[in-house]
C-alpha cells in the first residue's frame, strides 16, 4: 500500500519537471528501483494508471530498472552479490556485510513532449526521489 504515497509523489516531481520545462505532456519515466527496496512493480503501475488521469502524465509509460543487491563485508571489505542462501561474505565467511547496493529508489528521467509538439533532442529530465 505504501505504493501509493510513493507513486503520487513520482508524478509531483515529474508534474514539476515538466512545468518547468514547459511540456505539454509526459512520455515516460524511468525509475530505478533496488532488488532490495519494497516496491513492486506492478502496484506502481497500478497507482499510476490511478492518480496521473487528468494529468499530463496520463498514460506516461513507466520503465523500471532493477538493480541486483550487493553486500559488503566488514571483515574483508569485499563487495559482492547478495547470496540469499547463506547471508555470509563469499571470500572469507563473514557475517558482518551491509547493502552496497540494491537497496535504491528513484526517479532516473523523464521523456516529454514540448509545446510545440516536437521532441527536443536531451529533453529529458534528471530527477532522484528516495523513499
Amino acid at each position: 500500500m505504501h505504493e501509493m504515497g510513493i507513486t503520487q509523489n513520482l508524478l509531483n516531481i515529474a508534474l514539476d519537471h515538466a512545468q518547468r520545462a514547459d511540456a505539454v505532456r509526459i512520455n515516460s519515466l524511468t525509475i530505478v528501483v533496488g532488488e532490495l527496496s519494497s516496491i513492486v512493480d506492478d502496484s506502481v503501475q497500478f497507482y499510476w494508471d490511478f492518480v496521473s488521469q487528468g494529468t499530463i502524465a496520463e498514460k506516461a509509460q513507466l520503465k523500471f530498472k532493477r538493480i541486483p543487491a550487493t553486500m559488503r563485508c566488514a571483515g574483508c571489505g569485499q563487495t559482492a552479490p547478495l547470496d540469499r542462501q547463506t547471508y555470509t561474505c563469499p571470500v572469507c565467511g563473514g557475517s558482518s556485510l551491509t547493502v552496497a547496493s540494491g537497496d535504491e529508489f528513484f526517479l532516473e528521467s523523464i521523456d516529454v513532449d514540448l509545446a510545440d509538439s516536437s521532441p527536443v533532442p536531451g529533453s529529458k529530465e534528471t530527477s532522484h526521489a528516495r523513499d
